[in-house]
Parts: structure tokens; C-alpha cells; sequence
């Protein structure tokens, strides 16, 4: 492939890590009065949500690292799709709510895709061999529940990854999408019921032995012959949804050296569903160098496989996933995780029992600022304030305030208390004023604040996060939460 010659494929990637990480020795400790056999799957740590946290604001998340990567081209995205099995509404678009934070036009096609953990890669493939003059954003997110004491358990994670798919240059593209090959079958290693919270698993060695072999093996092979490549060139391969050690039984099979297989991350995220492959393909950017074959493949239902071949630019090749991994916040409570995830109904006491219904209306009027953390800046003096009123705080004029979106703006705390009184589900809450250096000042929670507390002068990012949640209207609302920077973890 020329430096002149254009193709399509993967532009730029971002992911999504929720920063808690737990041990998985904890959790089988927790267990180990019953549940003693659980000690053999306690290596590593794996990624649970914060109370705050789901699929839609993991892919937010995603999405703003994937569109922060140095393109400048993010105006012509057509189309958005989010794939997820954890996807927290059933009959609203969930892609739409990600679509409006990342403040995309209005026209943007927004598209949810589910079924399977191989949804991820689904909707890759099929992005890829529909992009043709604008780009495409594919989201692919997975807060994954188990019941506890089960061994998923301890194997299941939570993560994002999303892709920017386009046309370009060798120097344009991250990967070039080479070909793939799926198949279709009614094969059912594990499933869920709709309105059920937990998935149920058949034998793992009829799985591997009956499934993987026979499907996942030949599944690949023929996205290989496909691409008019053969299995010596593949420098790196990824297998995701199969049971543990199946990457190594399929690598064997196909005459892949196990050196080629890569990480699978079990030690350090967990199976992220429909994440997962996805993630697998960023690891391989971080892995290999220009000119690798990359064979990604997802099974569940069959199989999905695609090849790819990295491209030249070390621009869109960094280190996403590895970032991701390292920003980590390590938790040793394993009845926190359960509290988190739903999973434990704590008594908050009668300061808890409030219920606030969400104003539609309002919420539709004002999505701009609410979803997409859009703000005001005076036409007459340029102060810049949130949320826009219809005056000025500054020098009171009434003209019409220009958008001023403060998501990715830098700021610092200016005040800051720590709440043990009020209700929070991660208490104490903190809030307090950030300082935005446009000049805004905003009253703002804080969240993911280190054990010893934030100081003021603190900087701080923000994140897209859930609001509170309508225990009885089962309704979530979202906004934008302060999270201490890098620098101060």
C-alpha cells in the first residue's frame, strides 16, 4: 500500500476503563467460606462501574478519547452506533443520548446493536463496508453483571472502546480493513432473558471443544483466505467471547505462534462483552508497527472475524488502551462492588427516600447544556457562564449568548466540602465551584476523589456521568461531574 493510496479503515480509537479496580482474590476471599473453588480463578483484577457509571457514559467517555486523537476532521460523522448487551434502556435510543453529549449535528444517525457480546465487532464490520465519503463512529460498551458467587463473577469487567471508521491515506489510517468472514449458527454457550440481570452459561469444556474448534477455527481461516492472506503473516490475533485459553487452542490449529496471540486482558480488565474485541484491536496498535496483519475475531452465536493491516501513522497509534488500563483506583471492599452494581440493597436511611421526577420538557429544551455541557459566552463583554440565562452575569446584556461547550475545557477547583449528611450512593459527596479558566464558574460534583481528599487549585476533567437514577419510573438522567486530573491521582 502506497503512501498515495487510500482504503478504508480505522482512523483513530479510543477507550474507556472505569478507574475501580478490584482483586479478584478479594472476592473470592468473600466467598471462600462457601465457595472455596473460586480461589483458583482469584489472578489479577478486573474493572467494576462506579454507582454513576453504565454502558452510555463508558461510551461517551470512549468516544471523547477517540475524537480528542489530532484529525480535525470529526465534522462529517454520518452515523454513531453503540453496541452493548448492558445497555441501560429498552425502548429509547440509547446511541442518541451519546450522540447529543459528544455534541454531534442533529442529522447524525444514531443506532443501537445488541444481541450478542459480538455486537462490538458486528457493527465495526459492518461500518467498515459502508463507509464510503463520511465517517463513521462505532462505540462498542459493556457494564457487565453476574450473580455473585458465580464464577463470572470473577471473570466479567467493564470497559468501552470506539473506533472512528473512514476513508484515507496510509498516513490517515491507524488500520486498513483488509476483509472478513462470519458465520451464523444457533449455538447457545450462554444467554439472557430479556428483563432477567443475570446471563446463564452452558459446560465451558463443551464450549470450547464444540464450539470454538468448530467454528471459531474455520472462521478465521477463511477471513484469511479472503484477504489473500496466510497464517504465517499474521502477526497478531485476538479472540474474544470464548472461554478462557481458546486463543491458544485456535492460534495452534491455524499454525499461529502462541507469541502472536495477544493479551487477553483477563488479568487487568476482565471479559468486557462486547468491548472486549474491540479492545483486543487497540491492543494491537499498541503492539505492533506499521505493515502487521491483525486478525480480530469475536465468538457468540457463531463467529466474526476481520482482518486488518496497521497503517503508517504513529499518530493514531497511541497508547489508548494502555492509558486507559493504568488510570486505576484500587478497591479492597467487595460489598462496595456489590453496592454499586445493584447487586446489594443498602439501608440510607430516611434522608434516601426522595423521588424526583424528571421534567422531560425541560430536559429537551435545555439538552444542549445538559447532555452536551454547553454554556454561554455575552456577545457584548464575552463572559462565559452556565448555565446561559437571559442575562449576562457580567454586564447584564440581554443579547443573545453565543454556544461555549466547556466539556474539554481546562479548569481547577475553587471550593470544595466533603457532604456526610446528605444521601449519596459513594458517600461523603463531594461538590464545591470549579473554576473554568474561560471564565465560567460552575457548582459542580466531584467525583473519583483519592482517599486523601482534593485541594483547591486542584485541576480537573470532566466526565459524562449518570445524574440520579427514577426508582419509580425507572428513568436515568445524565450530566457532566468534575474528575481530579491525572496529575492529582
Amino acid at each position: 500500500m502506497s503512501s498515495q493510496s487510500t482504503g478504508i479503515g480505522i482512523r483513530s480509537c479510543g477507550i474507556f476503563v472505569p478507574r475501580l479496580r478490584i482483586a479478584r482474590a478479594a472476592i473470592a476471599e468473600a466467598h471462600a467460606w462457601a465457595l472455596p473453588g473460586l480461589k483458583g480463578l482469584g489472578k489479577g483484577e478486573r474493572a467494576f462501574c462506579n454507582w454513576d457509571e453504565d454502558a452510555i457514559t463508558m461510551g461517551v467517555q470512549a468516544a471523547r478519547d477517540c475524537l480528542a486523537a489530532p484529525l480535525g476532521l470529526h465534522s462529517d460523522i454520518s452515523d454513531v452506533v453503540l453496541a452493548s448487551t448492558t445497555a441501560p434502556f429498552a425502548d429509547l435510543q440509547n446511541a442518541s443520548i451519546v450522540a447529543r453529549a459528544l455534541r454531534l449535528n442533529d442529522s447524525v444517525t444514531s443506532q443501537d446493536a445488541t444481541g450478542s457480546t459480538r455486537a462490538g465487532l458486528r457493527a465495526l464490520a459492518s461500518a467498515l463496508e459502508s463507509a464510503v465519503g463520511q465517517q463513521k463512529l462505532v462505540i462498542a460498551s459493556d457494564c457487565r453483571r453476574a450473580k455473585p458467587g458465580s464464577a463470572q463473577e470473577m471473570t466479567h469487567g467493564a470497559a468501552a472502546a470506539a473506533m472512528l471508521v473512514g476513508r484515507g491515506s496510509e498516513e490517515e489510517l491507524a488500520v486498513r480493513y483488509c476483509g472478513r468472514h462470519s458465520i451464523d449458527v444457533p449455538f447457545i454457550d450462554h444467554f439472557r432473558e430479556s428483563g432477567e440481570k443475570y446471563d446463564y452459561y452452558w459446560e465451558e469444556r463443551w464450549i470450547r471443544d464444540e464450539g470454538v474448534h468448530r467454528l471459531a477455527t474455520p472462521t478465521i481461516k477463511a477471513s484469511l483466505e479472503k484477504s489473500g492472506i496466510s497464517a504465517d503473516r499474521v502477526a497478531w490475533l485476538g479472540l474474544s467471547g470464548a472461554p478462557a485459553g481458546s486463543d491458544k487452542l485456535v492460534a495452534k490449529a491455524l499454525g499461529i505462534g502462541a507469541e502472536r496471540i495477544l493479551p487477553d486482558l483477563q488479568g487487568s480488565v476482565g471479559d468486557t462483552g462486547a468491548a472486549h474485541s474491540l479492545l483486543l484491536l487497540a491492543s494491537a496498535l499498541e503492539c505492533g508497527k506499521s505493515g502487521d496483519f491483525v486478525v480480530i475475531a469475536a465468538f457468540g452465536l457463531g463467529c466474526e472475524a476481520l482482518v486488518f493491516q496497521i497503517g503508517g501513522s504513529s499518530a493514531q497509534r497511541r497508547k489508548a488502551l494502555s492509558t486507559a488500563v493504568a488510570r486505576r483506583e484500587e478497591s479492597t471492599s467487595y460489598l462496595k462492588m456489590l453496592s454499586f452494581g445493584g447487586e446489594l440493597q443498602l439501608d440510607w436511611g430516611p434522608r434516601s427516600e426522595v423521588s424526583i421526577k424528571a421534567a422531560l420538557t425541560q430536559q429537551y429544551r435545555s439538552s444542549q447544556q445538559l447532555l452536551g455541557f454547553v454554556g454561554g459566552r455575552c456577545t457584548a463583554c464575552g463572559q462565559v457562564q452556565f448555565p446561559v440565562l437571559p442575562t449576562c452575569i457580567a454586564c447584564a446584556s440581554t443579547a443573545q449568548q453565543t454556544p461555549y461547550p466547556l466539556a474539554d475545557e481546562p479548569a481547577r477547583i475553587a471550593t470544595v466540602s466533603a457532604d456526610w449528611l446528605q444521601y449519596y450512593p459513594a458517600p461523603p459527596l463531594y461538590v464545591g465551584l470549579v473554576q473554568f479558566d474561560a471564565g465560567a464558574r460552575v457548582l459542580m460534583e466531584i467525583v473519583n476523589v483519592p482517599a486523601g481528599g482534593i485541594q483547591v487549585g486542584a485541576p480537573v476533567e470532566f466526565a459524562f456521568r449518570l445524574k440520579a437514577h427514577d426508582e419509580i419510573r425507572h428513568y436515568s438522567r445524565y450530566f457532566w461531574k468534575a474528575v481530579p486530573a491525572p496529575a492529582v491521582l
